[in-house]
């Protein structure tokens, strides 16, 4: 054998040059940049689900079901229909006498922005109207209350439904 038939240290390639050092470093670079980015959404991220005064809830949640109590009491069963923004509430039985205007409120079940309120409008054939601002596909809390908060009928639903919906305390 000839000694230029040797390799020689000159023929290998550089670390840089191969591939198994790159990716050795890829591996705890991508970790790393993973946990800032983790870190980031800790720290900047808002707990918008996360109730402080547990027992403050606790007295509205009693409070609230008082109101629904009070709509099962007086018969109150009414149709919803919502048409894209177009909203119309039918009375089916105990229609509030006064016909004043009535408060449909729309709470996202993961996204707080997304929460909205409609005022409904009695028109001449007693059907409350009223049309929302931004798009209502999603699954809803929704509550019907009357401006004075006297009562209250509330249930969650996913929209958009074709068919008008039955929407009883």
């Amino acid at each position: 054998m000839s000694p230029s038939s040797e390799p020689s240290i000159t023929d290998t390639p550089k670390w840089y040059k191969q591939f198994w050092p790159w990716f050795l470093i890829t591996i705890p670079v991508c970790s790393m940049i993973l946990s800032f980015n983790m870190l980031r959404f800790a720290l900047v991220g808002q707990d918008t689900m996360v109730v402080d005064d547990y027992y403050k809830q606790g007295k509205s949640i009693n409070l609230s079901l008082e109101k629904v109590q009070e709509a099962k009491m007086r018969g109150m069963q009414t149709e919803l229909t919502v048409n894209q923004q177009q909203i119309s509430l039918r009375f089916i039985d105990g229609a509030p006498p006064s016909g004043a205007a009535l408060r449909l409120s729309f709470y996202h079940v993961t996204q707080e922005p997304k929460d909205q309120t409609v005022d409904l409008f009695r028109d001449a054939n007693g059907v409350y109207r009223g049309s929302a601002e931004n798009d209502l596909t999603g699954k809803w809390q929704i509550a019907l209350t009357p401006h004075d908060q006297e009562w209250k009928i509330q249930q969650t639903l996913s929209l958009p439904q074709e068919d008008s919906i039955a929407f009883n305390p």
